[in-house]
């Protein structure tokens, strides 16, 4: 075990963690920020949210001493990678935005047999929203069955025992409507074919 020199003081480290909107939620420190091309967006929730240390990185004296430090061809250097680094985090949202604009989800009514239904639904982690998690408040809301499975094609989707479609597209507007467009709501109707009888 290391000794610790008594005449050194040891002094807990205070992290502040990010609070900008990310797709991932919380940015676990503002040390990544800068290399994450989020820089611009922690600047901002860092000026509203934690001032002085703002003044401390970001304020014009602040810039000026960091700069003066750097050679004209690094400050270039560094001035192109911030803007490159922000312009590939800027086509990142833009794509993800429009893959959740396109992307449906879809409500089934599944018939088993006679007249026993299932509810199947799909598309919802597109939208950032967990499937298993889902499946177990839709089992506790209906008080019904309902499980994560993978369909035929490989995708993930929820089933959820019994006929409760239209209620399930009212709860995700009710509870998830700020995640979940009505528009790309879809509920579709599966019925069985039925074996005809030839003669």
């Amino acid at each position: 075990m290391a000794e610790v020199d008594p005449g050194v003081e040891s002094q807990a480290r205070h992290v502040v963690y990010c609070g900008g909107e990310y797709p991932w939620g919380v940015n676990p420190s503002m040390d990544y920020c800068e290399f994450g091309g989020t820089a611009k967006k922690c600047e901002e929730w860092l000026k509203d949210h934690q001032s002085d240390l703002w003044d401390q990185l970001y304020s014009g004296d602040a810039l000026n001493a960091n700069l003066s430090t750097l050679s004209v061809s690094a400050q270039e250097r560094a001035a192109k990678d911030a803007a490159k680094k922000e312009a590939k985090a800027a086509l990142v949202e833009a794509r993800d935005a429009e893959r959740k604009a396109a992307s449906r989800i879809q409500i089934k009514r599944v018939e088993r047999n006679k007249r026993k239904h299932v509810t199947v639904i799909t598309g919802l982690e597109v939208h950032g929203l967990e499937n298993k998690k889902l499946a177990k408040e839709l089992g506790k809301k209906f008080a019904t069955g309902s499980s994560v499975t993978k369909s035929a094609a490989g995708v993930e989707e929820i089933t959820v025992q019994g006929d409760v479609s239209d209620d399930v597209r009212e709860w995700l507007l009710e509870v998830y409507g700020s995640k979940v467009p009505e528009a790309n709501i879809e509920l579709v109707e599966d019925k069985k074919k039925k074996s005809g009888t030839g003669a």
